[in-house]
């Protein structure tokens, strides 16, 4: 069982190298292993890109040892044809006796039928071996098969007083009164690359001109998202804003008609039913499998009120404004505490 831990530990460290760039497919990794030593890891890069097992069969260079091999696996090997080839069938094509996975996929066309494929073939399956573990680094990927929507995380800074923004005058700097530090500004930005898409509210998006781009690096930008509930935008505005400069899918939810202007889609809510529910549902059907909403306060209550969220995490900048934007209220919550620098970082987890 140790020896099993071992290998499966190592294959998750693997499979994190794929945050940010395979989703809607989950973090996987790989490690084939022949007479107690490793033959062959991989894991899966990129969505539409060669899967963990596949990587970690060609990093085999002598293929011979397949055939006494084991191969540790963070999740079930596929079974149907996706953007690629069945896992399970290059497993049984390469001969490998022994298959120790993590935990089985939720995906539908899954779900039990790549073990069961590989057993049918003759080879011995073990697996539960650091499920938790294996469930921790894919939440977004088993959040969405199995609630049947995103991964949504609650994000916003808040100064000791518990303030989100100062009021200041129209002729006043706003990057004079910011937040948090730098390093929690890389923080954000990576956070932003590990998403599927990031949301702020028309307040934000009129006031701000934010870019919600993932920056600090070679980051991969999420899907940018707004809901515009009193139908503020326009041809015009759409030019006016960094948000649909057309770098990046932009979606509008509105109570208007459903359209596309070039790299912006608009969908259409009805205003007889909750928003949250709607946006939340069409993202799934839209294969959106995490969303980060940004803020501000006004969306962000929209979540909380709904109860519709998997994490928080709230910035504590060491500025105190006084007045101004009331931050939402953490009292009925619990939050663990990491110290970065001057600022805290509060995460919240709605179990």
């Amino acid at each position: 069982m140790e020896e099993h831990k071992k290998y499966i530990k190592r294959a998750l460290e693997l499979a994190q190298k794929g945050g940010g760039f395979v989703a809607p497919n989950p973090k996987v990794g790989a490690v084939i292993v022949s007479q107690g030593k490793i033959i062959g890891e991989g894991y899966h890069a990129k969505y539409g890109q060669k899967h963990a097992e596949v990587a970690a069969i060609e990093a085999v260079i002598d293929k011979t040892q397949l055939k006494n091999s084991t191969l540790y696996v963070t999740l079930e090997p596929c079974s149907h044809h996706g953007q690629t080839p069945p896992c399970a069938d290059l497993i049984i094509e390469s001969q490998i006796p022994k298959v120790v996975a993590a935990l089985s996929d939720s995906n539908p066309k899954v779900n039990g039928e790549g073990f069961k494929k590989l057993q049918n073939a003759g080879i011995e399956v073990i697996t539960g071996i650091l499920a938790n573990e294996a469930r921790s680094i894919n939440q977004r990927f088993f959040t969405f098969w199995e609630q049947e929507r995103p991964y949504i995380i609650l994000k916003w800074a808040q100064t000791i007083d518990g303030f989100m923004d100062i009021n200041l005058p129209h002729t006043a700097l706003r990057q004079n009164y910011w937040i948090s530090n730098e390093e929690m500004k890389i923080r954000v930005h990576q956070w932003r690359a590990e998403e599927s898409a990031i949301m702020v509210g028309m307040n934000t998006l009129q006031n701000d001109n934010p870019a919600l781009t993932a920056r600090y690096g070679n980051l991969k930008n999420p899907i940018r998202i707004t809901i515009d509930t009193k139908n503020t935008l326009s041809n015009m505005s759409l030019q006016k804003y960094r948000f649909f400069d057309n770098n990046q899918t932009a979606i509008v939810f509105h109570f208007g008609e459903e359209k596309q202007v070039k790299n912006t889609y608009f969908y259409t809510l009805n205003q007889q039913e909750n928003i949250v529910n709607q946006v939340v549902n069409k993202l799934y059907q839209l294969k959106i499998t995490s969303l980060l909403v940004e803020g501000g306060n006004a969306v962000l209550k929209l979540f909380l009120e709904t109860d519709l969220w998997d994490e928080m995490r709230v910035i504590e900048g060491n500025k105190c404004f006084g007045s101004g934007l009331k931050a939402p209220d953490l009292r009925p919550y619990k939050a663990s505490i990491e110290t970065v620098g001057d600022n805290k970082l509060l995460i919240f987890k709605n179990i």
